[in-house]
């Protein structure tokens, strides 16, 4: 390959799951339905979540690793392996040099040990002497390993014999949209063939719950509210457990192994920098314009709720059609672009959201740092599923 000359990305295999349940039939309807799905606040007053439509963990997870893995842990190996069956590449030969890029966050923390240690701080105490005092007592060792964030990818390595290379960030929303851009550059400069990329997220979370309440990013209201319209007590965002992982591939190499894809990755932006004034929407002006996203192109919004990035994401997008995955999903934090680009992908395949789109955009906007805009374009109908 010339310098300077990329390789085309297609998604050829798809894993979700999420308060829709599983798989793409079922997440391409609750899309065009756009009604807030899973909702509830039982055990989590006075915050409501968007809660996971558990599947049957067996149909891809044995119960010996099962017993392993924390429930974030849990989402993202299911869901790598409904992608990898989607893609149908479970040849080893392929495997063994198929790359992997993970975005995840920390482990579940031990919640008992929290509260305590909040009761004490309560009471009075002196809140470093009793973190200091009570964390090397209380903790087990082995929860700090169960912490590691990529431990999913190694136990996607485990348990579906992904075994190339592989590379985990964390961090925010931001994961999710450098996993995808990483995975999308890789293989248009020709560095791999084909890629397993995505993240997961476990939204009944009280550890989460208290971190974003206490970044003033969580909505108080009921859920109900479409994100395009949150103000006030809804401004802000519920969070959701998703698992989204997509199987990226160059052209030529799902040509050589006559697979097909739902559409092309045409291009992914992304970026991050400072918030004040108008910078955030000049920022993403730039990535749209960088992408080629078009006037009239729909885009998948992966948008959280709060009012002042809402309004800077719209302005960058102009006019085209926006419909935010947040109102139906939740948001899942390192999930949520992966997710979009899903979605997005999905519809090119066959619409019911964005009738007829030859092209769809997908937007993140992170709820502290990074953004990011994707493009995704149908292909002929050889090589489309």
């Amino acid at each position: 390959m010339s310098s300077g000359e990329r390789k085309p990305v297609l998604i050829t295999g798809i894993g979700l799951l999420s308060a829709a349940g599983e798989g793409g039939d079922a997440h391409r309807a609750a899309l065009a339905a756009g009604k807030p799905l899973g909702l509830t606040s039982e055990g989590f007053v006075p915050y409501t979540v968007h809660a996971l439509n558990e599947p049957d963990w067996s149909a891809q997870i044995g119960r010996r690793d099962m017993r392993q893995m924390e429930p974030w842990q849990r989402i993202g190996t299911y869901v790598a392996g409904l992608a990898l069956d989607d893609a149908s590449p479970r040849d080893n030969r392929l495997l063994d040099r198929m790359d992997m890029i993970v975005a995840a966050g920390g482990g579940e923390r031990d919640i008992e040990v929290d509260n305590t240690i909040m009761d004490d701080v309560r009471q009075g105490g002196d809140p470093e002497v009793v973190v200091n005092e009570r964390l090397p007592n209380d903790l087990r060792p082995t929860l700090f390993l169960a912490q590691l964030s990529n431990l999913l990818a190694g136990n996607i390595s485990i348990v579906h014999k992904v075994t190339g290379s592989s590379r985990t960030f964390m961090g925010e929303e931001g994961a999710g949209m450098s996993a995808i851009a990483t995975a999308h550059a890789r293989i248009s400069s020709g560095q791999s063939d084909i890629m397993l990329v995505g993240g997961a997220f476990n939204g009944e979370r009280e550890d989460m719950l208290l971190l974003f309440e206490l970044g003033n990013v969580l909505s108080h209201g009921d859920g109900t509210v479409p994100v395009s319209q949150r103000e006030g007590k809804d401004a802000g965002f519920h969070l959701g457990s998703v698992g989204a992982f997509l199987v990226l591939e160059s052209a030529d190499h799902a040509k050589a192994r006559g697979a097909n894809a739902y559409g092309e990755l045409t291009a992914v932006k992304a970026g991050h920098g400072g918030r004040d004034g108008s910078a955030l929407a000049d920022r993403l002006s730039g990535l749209v314009v960088d992408s080629n996203i078009g006037a009239d192109v729909p885009v998948l919004s992966s948008g959280t709720g709060l009012p002042d990035l809402r309004k800077a994401e719209q302005s960058a997008l102009g006019d085209r059609p926006v419909r935010h995955v947040g109102t139906v999903f939740g948001h899942s934090v390192e999930a949520q672009f992966p997710l979009a680009v899903a979605l997005a992908a999905l519809e090119l395949q066959r619409s019911a959201t964005f009738d007829g789109a030859t092209q769809i955009g997908a937007s993140a906007v992170g709820s502290w740092r990074s953004e990011a805009v994707a493009l995704l374009t149908k292909v002929k109908e050889g090589d489309a599923r």
